[in-house]
């Protein structure tokens, strides 16, 4: 997949991601950043239970990674810096 894809899979899924964690957001780039890595991790995960990971720009794709995405972006809230207020 093209590096083009990716930014743009990337971006859906951490969209997509962080509505279901906080319903927020986490800002354009950095959603874009947390969805790239949560494909990737998706994908990983998938690929050790047996099944097929990141495919293409696909809607079976799309889910893998909004799955990492929401598991890395619980990872990033729970263990992220804590912002003082």
């Amino acid at each position: 997949m093209s590096v083009l894809g990716w930014i743009i899979l990337g971006l859906i899924a951490g969209f997509i991601g962080s509505k279901i964690v906080n319903k927020t957001g986490q800002g354009v780039v950095l959603d874009i950043v947390l969805g790239i890595v949560g494909a990737i991790v998706g994908g990983t995960l998938f690929s050790l239970i047996g099944a097929s990971g990141v495919t293409g720009l696909n809607i079976w794709s799309l889910l893998v990674a909004v799955i990492g995405s929401v598991v890395v972006l619980w990872l990033y809230h729970k263990f992220g810096r804590r912002r003082a207020y």
